[in-house]
């Protein structure tokens, strides 16, 4: 199985981050991907950051997510995008999952929000696994990966092979320029991705904005713990990457054994 990890540049516009959607969308099916995954909130981007979002409302919604059923369709590729929800309650952080004949087939809302967060977007309440040409994955976004593992566990410990975490870390503007995976000076984002493989034995694929600042790479962590694969920091790229299934067992994940935490009396 191959999939694709697309960390596109920042966009300006909504129309822009379409066309950079398109683009990579392309380029993953002519590399024989079967699954895409773009970063964390990536249309119309993430409020409360150092760089400007445009207004984003239902008919925008809708737009896009018609353009992505329409490019999943057409390039045979099953596509998650990092999408603002509306809802009645509020905005909402989520990953649109459309499938290779261009079905919606749900979206992952941000359940765990950053404090920093909470002024421009609500909560989720429910998880969803998602199965793609054999492939069971689940999403975890951003800070739900680096500070909640319940929520990968909660994947992997029902059967997903990997789990998909868009995320945004970094900045366009300023920061430190990071040269070594995992090196110890670098932000504790990096040893969190190889813990979440590491405790449930499943891929952890980490996708980030290709920020000119980040502070973790865009990565694929394999059911070891180590890393397969990352993209250069500081630029956009699109990372394709071969699982081996037969590696992402989840021994650990469904040895977990909730039973034994019950609180003594």
């Amino acid at each position: 199985m191959r999939i694709a990890l697309a960390s596109p540049p920042l966009p300006a516009s909504i129309d822009e981050a379409l066309e950079h959607v398109r683009t990579f969308i392309s380029d993953a099916a002519s590399q024989g991907a079967r699954v895409v995954c773009f970063p964390e909130a990536y249309v119309p981007g993430l409020r409360g950051q150092d760089f400007p979002v445009p207004a984003f409302d239902s008919d925008d919604e809708a737009r896009v997510v018609g353009q992505v059923s329409d490019w999943s369709r057409a390039y045979r590729i099953t596509t998650i995008l990092g999408i603002e929800h509306r809802t009645p309650e509020g905005r909402q952080v989520a990953a649109l999952v459309v499938d290779r004949d261009g079905r919606v087939r749900g979206m992952q809302t941000k359940n765990q929000l950053d404090p920093s967060e909470e002024a421009y977007y609500v909560p989720g309440t429910t998880r969803q696994l998602f199965e793609s040409d054999g492939l069971r994955f689940g999403i975890a976004i951003c800070h739900e990966g680096w500070r909640y593992p319940e929520t990968v566990r909660w994947a992997a410990g029902r059967g997903a092979q990997i789990v998909f975490h868009p995320q945004i870390t970094g900045s366009d503007r300023e920061g430190p320029a990071l040269t070594s995976f995992g090196a110890p000076g670098n932000p504790y984002y990096e040893q969190a991705m190889r813990m979440r493989s590491r405790e449930n034995t499943v891929y952890f694929a980490s996708v980030n904005v290709g920020l000119r600042y980040q502070e973790s790479a865009t990565a694929l962590i394999a059911p070891s713990g180590e890393c397969q694969a990352h993209l250069p920091y500081g630029r956009p790229g699109l990372l394709v990457a071969e699982l081996d299934l037969a590696a992402a067992t989840g021994y650990l994940a469904r040895r977990f054994a909730p039973e034994r935490l019950v609180e003594a009396q």
